[in-house]
């Protein structure tokens, strides 16, 4: 058994070791894991949380590295979630975009995590909502959330970060074909990364106009900017994070940021509670109750929402 206390209380310290062991205690879902989420709820509330999304090849972890220099120069603790594709073997993560952000691994300022997404759809990690909490409350000021390289639908980081930035690339192709159908409409910042190479400001000129036929927004609603950017050698970083400043004070003026982490937090009851059903259920294969809901309805005594309805009620207790 961890002693729990003792290492969140290492972990406020800045220790890696101690925020690694309970991101670790996250991902395997371990029996200590209400104990440690209890123990940190008061200690959270703090960090200032930003997922970067895009396809693949735009330059998310470049561009999350760049972030990073650029934080830590303004004196800001950071952590980093750099969220991966499982590898069908060992079940990890498979990329392990650390490897592209080692400048930062000396740095007592910075904490990278590579996760896998173990099967999970949307872009993201199933524990990354608690391995989020960790590092807010371990002190990071400032927490990047890289999403693995997500298409039209996989948009699932919009409901878990303060502050949404999609990317995009001239020359990839179908950029904006990708993005319109999902990721274009959860962006709260779109960054054009690789702007030295031919067609940035098409693309660029695309996606103002693209935005511009969405809804219509009225007086004081925050209009997503575009920054064009070069991240390989850190040109126009300094803009994303003015533009990410700017956001945050305007989410906070009209009370957007306080509403979205309600929401987040909405959400993340419902998934566990939605998660403990699915396991209560799980061990019913088989059981009597089952069964015997089953007979009923080829009988035609019963069809099966009221199966469900009964099912659920014996579940509950109601």
């Amino acid at each position: 058994m961890v002693d729990v206390p003792a290492l969140v209380a290492q972990a406020r310290e800045g220790r890696p070791r101690a925020v690694a062991r309970l991101i670790s205690l996250v991902e395997g879902a371990s029996p200590q894991l209400r104990e440690v989420m209890a123990a940190l709820a008061p200690l959270t509330g703090n960090a200032y949380v930003v997922g970067l999304t895009g396809s693949p090849g735009v330059g998310k972890s470049t561009s999350t590295s760049a972030l990073v220099t650029a934080y830590r120069r303004a004196g800001k603790r950071v952590g980093v979630l750099a969220v991966d594709p499982s590898s069908p073997f060992s079940g990890g993560a498979l990329l392990g975009d650390r490897v592209r952000m080692s400048e930062h691994a000396s740095d007592p300022g910075v904490y990278i995590r590579s996760m896998a997404t173990r099967g999970h759809l949307g872009g993201l990690a199933w524990s990354a909502p608690q391995a989020i909490r960790v590092l807010d409350a371990a002190g990071c000021e400032v927490i990047l959330v890289e999403t693995v390289g997500v298409g039209q639908s996989e948009v699932e980081i919009a409901s878990q970060a303060d502050t949404s930035v999609v990317l995009l690339a001239p020359g990839m192709g179908d950029g904006i074909q990708a993005a319109k159908a999902g990721i274009l409409e959860i962006g709260d910042l779109y960054v054009v990364n690789k702007a030295d190479r031919d067609g940035a400001d098409a693309t660029a000129r695309e996606l103002n106009h693209m935005l511009g036929l969405g809804e219509a927004r009225s007086a004081g609603d925050w209009r997503p900017p575009i920054v064009k950017t070069v991240a390989a050698r850190g040109e126009g970083v300094d803009e994303v994070v003015e533009a990410l400043e700017k956001h945050r004070a305007w989410m906070e003026e009209h009370g957007v940021l306080a509403e979205r982490r309600r929401s987040r937090a909405a959400r993340e009851v419902e998934t566990i509670t939605i998660t403990a059903l699915r396991e209560r259920i799980g061990v019913l294969h088989g059981d009597r109750r089952l069964d015997a809901l089953a007979e009923r309805i080829v009988a035609g005594a019963l069809d099966p929402y009221a199966a469900s309805d009964e099912l659920i009620a014996s579940l509950t207790g109601n």
